[in-house]
């Protein structure tokens, strides 16, 4: 497999919801990938280099994350991220993307997906939130505690000792092997955040603004949805069940396919990128011909 191994390139556009902040690398028909929670485009990385060739790949950072610059009251849930998406594709002057989601990336995506189903050429979804399940409820506590206040704590403590990340009471259950996650990758997600108090204000409010009103309300608009689509399912996740990749496939009419990774977890397209790369691969050919 042909794979351009340079690193994507940083930029930001200016758009009605703020600077949004994006790396790019490749060329090809525009593949756009949303990350979740906690983290930015960083998580795409391993797409951006090993899909290259086949696509001019681009990774946003959403709102209140990554360098994305917004203003202090700017709207940050999750159909806010969506309509920024779109203001983002208008801002680069791209009409229609292959979309890929992960996580509250993932309900992001198909909230822009129902709501612009004319930009969308071809949809994945890997674990996220869907429809009632926003916030799952093993994020439940973590909701607590940004409401409580303790967001900053919780990071500085995560970022001077990055086991606490690694942990089981953390990030650790997200990954299949926590072990590996690099001081580097928890850096690049993380620091951001405590870049400015606003910064931090930011992501409390994006977490606190976490209602599954906002799926629930493009149900009717999914099932009409007939935009290719692909589901892959890491079948560990213990916020996302596979059930939910179930009720994808039966609501989105152009569901063309539906994969398990067995044991993956959450963010298994950065621990198991080669596997999810091929998938996508044959995915985007398929839509082509």
């Amino acid at each position: 497999m042909a794979a351009n191994e340079s690193l994507a390139t940083k930029y930001s556009v200016r758009t009605p919801s703020g600077r949004i902040s994006y790396s790019e690398q490749g060329s090809g028909p525009v593949a756009l990938f949303v990350h979740g929670v906690l983290l930015n485009g960083y998580l795409w990385r391993h797409q951006q280099t090993g899909l290259s060739d086949l696509r001019r790949t681009i990774a946003v950072d959403l709102l209140a994350h990554g360098d994305t610059e917004i203003e202090s009251d700017q709207n940050v849930s999750v159909t806010a991220n969506a309509k920024m998406v779109n203001e983002f594709l208008d801002a680069l002057n791209i009409d229609t993307v292959d979309v890929v989601g992960n996580d509250s990336g993932g309900g992001i995506s198909q909230i822009f997906s129902a709501l612009y189903p004319e930009r969308v050429r071809s949809l994945t979804l890997t674990n996220c939130d869907t429809q009632d399940n926003w916030p799952p409820e093993a994020f439940k506590p973590f909701v607590a505690m940004v409401k409580a206040g303790g967001l900053r704590g919780t990071l500085e403590a995560m970022l001077s000792d990055k086991s606490i990340y690694r942990s089981p009471d953390a990030l650790g259950l997200a990954y299949e092997h926590p072990e590996n996650v690099t001081d580097e990758t928890i850096e690049s997600y993380l620091r951001p955040f405590l870049a400015t108090e606003q910064r931090t204000r930011d992501l409390e409010r994006f977490v606190e603004a976490f209602d599954s009103k906002h799926t629930t309300a493009i149900e009717p608009k999914l099932k009409t949805l007939k935009a290719p689509t692909l589901i892959v399912w890491g079948t560990d996740d213990i916020y996302f069940d596979v059930k939910w990749s179930r009720w994808l496939a039966d609501t989105i009419p152009g569901t063309k396919r539906r994969v398990e990774f067995k044991d993956a977890r959450i963010f298994f397209p950065e621990e198991r990128s080669e596997e999810f790369n091929r998938e996508l691969r044959r995915f985007w050919k398929e839509v082509e011909e």
